[in-house]
């Protein structure tokens, strides 16, 4: 099966401004591709630029998708590993644009074996129930989103904090007095800290009862990363400090975290977070599969993954949930509340609708 061609789509989707400890987003900065093949079947990808962690924008996975498209023609379709290969010798880094093509391969070859993605990664379906994230913003707007996600049956709360130790854990004081006492509070310091008010804070915050916390410092204290796991009261996760398989494994051995977010616009796509994941459940390291400001379609992906490996134990698919003004994906994905689903098609099971795509810029290669 050769690939004749790809469509590349500047996926912008508008959305309501979302701040983390590292910037804030105003528009879904996304890119959308289609690997056509020459027995008329074609996979779909989709990923989602965050330059303040991965350094990509959209602008720089539009010039690297059209280099992988020319790439890839004329190449075999199913041989995933050969493709994924070609990508990494050709350039270095480059992970979030890498996702996009991995998964088009991915939900190819699972519409080709006619079955959903999650039953080709040889996984089954089990309850996935999303947390709900709230950005950061003065503490009266974060305990009122608490509430108002609380009402509409939220039980897993992420709030991203890390601007300010001391004012971080008044905020997390403030909301956790304000939902139920069963409610999960999870934190996301998004790099933000530095060791000793990471050390304060993970302390301190032990008195909320918190699930964890993600990513309390930036990559480069990651040598830091041994001690404060065991200086601190509140579980550390490691998110932009775990791009690939290698550095979950470094993260392992150094015992440097009680857990790993996963996600696809980190690892390179589902090839790449495969290995992380077969890495952690060896050793005994529960996975959160997460994203970054991805549509529904990739959002489906992602479900697909956490259906496919049991060691992914904690879900934040929110990511098409936090303001979004359009949703232009058909199928995929669907939320009862805020527990997860979707039907049994092949492939991934979504797409993105042609009208839209058709008002989007775009590029055949």
């Amino acid at each position: 099966m050769k690939i004749t061609h790809t469509e590349i789509y500047r996926y912008s989707i508008p959305m309501e401004p979302f701040a983390i400890a590292t910037g804030t987003m105003r528009s879904a900065q996304n890119v959308f591709i289609r690997v056509f093949t020459d027995e008329g079947i074609y996979g779909a990808g989709e990923c989602s630029a965050f330059p303040y962690i991965t350094g990509e924008t959209q602008e720089t996975c539009l010039v690297m998708a059209r280099d992988f498209a020319a790439l890839w023609k004329e190449k075999d379709a199913l041989n995933i590993e050969d493709r994924l290969k070609e990508l990494d010798a050709f350039a270095a880094g480059n992970p979030t644009i890498k996702s996009a093509f991995d998964m088009a391969l991915y939900d190819l070859a699972a519409k080709v074996a006619n079955v959903p993605l999650y039953k080709y990664l040889g996984g089954e379906k089990r309850t996935i129930e999303t947390d709900i994230t709230i950005g950061i913003g003065p503490v009266e707007e974060m305990v009122e989103k608490a509430k108002q996600f609380e009402e509409q049956g939220a039980n897993i709360l992420k709030v991203k904090i890390g601007k300010n130790a001391y004012e971080d854990v008044e905020k997390i004081s403030h909301i956790r007095q304000a939902v139920k006492p069963g409610t999960l509070i999870r934190v996301d310091a998004n790099q933000g800290w530095v060791y000793e008010d990471a050390v304060f804070a993970l302390q301190a915050l032990d008195q909320f009862d918190i699930e964890f916390c993600e990513q309390p410092m930036r990559t480069w204290y990651d040598d830091y990363l041994p001690e404060l796991c065991h200086n601190a009261a509140v579980h550390v996760m490691a998110d932009e400090s775990c791009y690939n398989h290698h550095d979950a494994r470094r993260l392992i051995q150094t015992k440097s975290c009680d857990s790993i977010n996963i996600k696809l616009a980190k690892s390179g796509g589902i090839a790449g977070a495969l290995k992380i994941h077969q890495l952690a459940e060896e050793a005994g390291i529960p996975c959160m599969i997460g994203g970054m400001l991805e549509s529904r379609f990739a959002l489906t992906a992602n479900l697909h993954f956490a259906w496919a490996n049991q060691n992914v134990q904690y879900y934040d698919l929110d990511t098409c949930l936090l303001g979004h003004l359009e949703d232009p994906v058909v199928g995929g994905a669907t939320y009862d509340k805020f527990i997860l689903d979707c039907a049994d098609a092949p492939g991934i099971g979504a797409d993105v609708d042609n009208a839209f795509l058709s008002r989007c810029e775009h590029w055949k290669v």
